[in-house]
């Protein structure tokens, strides 16, 4: 298949790879490519110890073997469209305004493309975007093309829409070329496999005299909106319905009866496109000099603590995996600290050598990687919007979380006034079943996670409040 005539006009100034320019150039920074899927649990990866189905991601954990997995890493917002605008610019969802859906990222933000085209990086993107509508004030691309000065500077490449859960299903519909022409879905072929042709055809089409930044953005397993339903590839309920079911799940009513296999299957499929891309660097002669970094935007917890996937305090929602393999990220190392999605622009940056702007507000993670970290927090900040106006401390030990008693969660953005609303031991409690929140025996242990929170909000720019105790 001619991927040139199916993507139409996807890359802006795409030559082919001639013999000679397919191995790395060890005087380029590194390549990256960054793998990123959609309403991932942490626990659908063999390599956490706990797989939901054995043998499931098996190019994930090669991926662990040759790189840094990090076992506690966690969403900063968990909902698509804010965890994306932390993504592309490190900055928290209200400091951009993208702190719901359906917010576009602001024309004067620069993001980590930006960043990195101006340090002589191609910069390319294929997939889900979600953060080019503000449907507020009327800017609605939903449906449509995303127009090149909503591309967040991701210039030299693009096959995306802003929202493929409203272009497409799991064999039929189109992402957007650069040209704003529709590149639709081959007959018969799985959208997560699409998109990861439309990723090799960026590795393909290269140039080669540049190093370059390729974001992949996956939209499963997220579900499908319109019919309410996750879709795996075809027979998938059959191939994983002997599936584990997590002790977080197993206690709580929710859809996972019905929806877990399809999820697994969704979960399958990316990890076999990433598989193909790695393999498609390996035969380009670029895996050597390419960092790979796999995560995603935030979990699912399948209808069991509010009416939908997401949008809670709870690990089910905020904790994704995170691999990272190649230069600077090797030995198959298990990184035990707390990390964020925050976290991760710095870490690009820095991978390719370009300074962190002062207004990014995570640390890179390379000094975790070499041992060398010496005053990394022993906590991660959450902000939490739509289901509610919500903010959540995790320690390796607790889980502390607020929210505004009677904000409206879709437009609010903070308070002056919150309420605690959950407290658990994660020690005792990994799945988060008992809410200690009203325990007087943990007045202490909420009084001291108070202060905490209070003081990463001042550190996150938001404005001054107060937290209520829950039995006050």
């Amino acid at each position: 298949m001619n991927r040139r005539t199916f993507l139409g006009a996807a890359a802006a100034t795409a030559m082919p790879l001639t013999p000679s320019r397919l191995h790395a150039d060890a005087t380029l920074p590194p390549n990256l490519v960054f793998v990123f899927s959609d309403q991932q649990r942490w626990d659908t990866a063999d390599c956490y110890g706990q797989p939901l189905f054995p043998g499931l991601t098996p190019n994930l954990d090669r991926l662990a073997n040759d790189g840094v997995r990090f076992e506690h890493a966690f969403t900063c917002q968990p909902v698509c469209g804010p965890a994306r605008s932390c993504l592309q610019t490190g900055k928290w969802a209200t400091e951009t305004g993208c702190f719901t859906n359906d917010r576009a990222l602001p024309l004067e933000e620069t993001t980590i493309a930006h960043r990195l085209a101006d340090a002589g990086y191609e910069v390319g993107y294929v997939g889900k975007w979600h953060l080019a509508s503000t449907t507020r004030e009327g800017i609605d691309h939903r449906m449509t093309a995303v127009p090149v000065e909503r591309r967040g500077g991701y210039r030299d490449y693009w096959v995306a829409a802003d929202v493929p859960e409203f272009t497409s299903h799991s064999y039929d519909g189109r992402l957007f070329g650069a040209d704003m022409q529709p590149a639709p879905f081959p007959p018969g072929r799985y959208r997560a496999d699409f998109f990861t042709d439309c990723a090799l055809d960026f590795l393909r089409s290269r140039t080669g005299a540049r190093p370059f930044f390729l974001f992949v953005s996956y939209i499963e397993p997220h579900h499908q909106n319109d019919h309410s339903h996750f879709e795996g590839p075809h027979g998938s309920k059959e191939q994983f319905r002997d599936h584990r079911v997590p002790a977080d799940l197993a206690a709580l009513k929710g859809d996972w009866g019905q929806e877990l296999p399809d999820y697994l299957g969704c979960c399958h499929a990316v990890d076999a496109g990433l598989g193909r891309i790695r393999d498609e660097l390996g035969r380009l002669g670029l895996a050597d000099n390419t960092l790979v970094v796999y995560t995603s935007d935030h979990g699912c917890h399948f209808r069991t603590r509010n009416g939908e996937y997401k949008r809670s305090c709870h690990d089910s929602s905020i904790r994704v995996p995170l691999i990272a393999a190649g230069p600077g990220f090797g030995g198959a190392q298990v990184v035990e600290d707390l990390v964020s999605l925050i976290d991760l622009p710095p870490t690009l940056l820095s991978a390719a050598g370009v300074g962190v702007p002062n207004a990014m507000r995570g640390r890179p993670l390379q000094p975790l990687a070499a041992g060398t970290a010496t005053d990394w927090p022993d906590a991660v900040f959450v902000q939490i919007s739509e289901s509610q106006v919500g903010r959540a401390l995790r320690t390796r030990r607790w889980k502390y979380s607020v929210r505004v008693p009677k904000g409206a969660g879709w437009q609010g953005t903070d308070s002056d006034t919150y309420t605690e609303s959950f407290l658990y031991n994660l020690e005792s409690d990994p799945a988060e079943l008992r809410n200690l929140v009203q325990d007087p025996q943990h007045a202490g242990v909420r009084a001291e996670l108070r202060e905490r929170l209070l003081r990463q909000l001042a550190a996150a720019g938001e404005p001054p409040t107060g937290i209520v105790p829950a039995n006050s």
